[in-house]
């Protein structure tokens, strides 16, 4: 979710400092930075430039104008999700479409129980490797039922569904031209438009 550079992993906290802690510690050194713990590693994201947040705005209309920020489930930006994969692990999704109740269901950390995430959304930048590999299998893994990925670096929108081990069953690429409807689960009809969602992505291609 973020911009150059990529995000460091952290996998040695300090004597007697639990991963956990010591992921703490680095959002109070540095504020605006996104920190997760995945695959037992801590990751560590830049703030994100504006191209990521235009995209998120423009990717929010539907799904509020679909009803999904309302009595049945909520829209929500930057929410931690509560991951199995091991003891601290946890990650911070651009978007989430949660139960409306997801509030009866913190765990720790301000994470949430995966069980009230219904899909999960990532906007790629200097990560983007993080949102194409790690995540998928962190979010499967997690059971959440949708992830969609829109790929700046490749011009692409992923939809990915039925979550299985260490990955999901369906993996689907857009292109821009298409548009694609999500599967009504996550509880209501939204239908994306591939070419405008990517259409503020235009920038200079990042390094590798």
């Amino acid at each position: 979710m973020s911009a150059a550079p990529a995000e460091q992993p952290y996998s040695e906290p300090e004597a007697e400092r639990s991963l956990l802690d010591e992921a703490n510690a680095l959002m109070e050194r540095l504020p605006g930075y996104r920190v997760e713990i995945i695959g037992g590693q801590i990751l560590v994201s830049p703030p994100a430039d504006g191209p990521h947040g235009e995209i998120l705005t423009d990717l929010m209309l539907p799904f509020v104008m679909s009803g999904l920020h309302g009595e049945e489930t909520k829209l929500i930006q930057g929410m931690g999700l509560w991951l199995p994969d091991g003891p601290s692990d946890y990650a911070i999704p651009d978007l989430s479409v949660v139960d409306a109740d997801y509030r009866d269901h913190e765990t720790e950390n301000n994470c949430y129980d995966p069980a009230v995430f219904r899909l999960v959304l990532e906007v790629t930048s200097s990560n983007y490797k993080a949102d194409l590999r790690t995540k998928v299998a962190a979010y499967a893994n997690a059971k959440v039922p949708v992830y969609v990925i829109v790929d700046r670096r490749h011009n692409r929108l992923h939809v990915l569904t039925d979550p299985i081990a260490d990955g999901y069953d369906k993996h689907r690429v857009h292109a821009p031209g298409e548009l694609i409807t999500l599967p009504e689960t996550i509880g209501a009809k939204v239908t994306l438009d591939v070419e405008a969602i990517l259409a503020a992505a235009q920038r200079k291609p990042e390094a590798e």
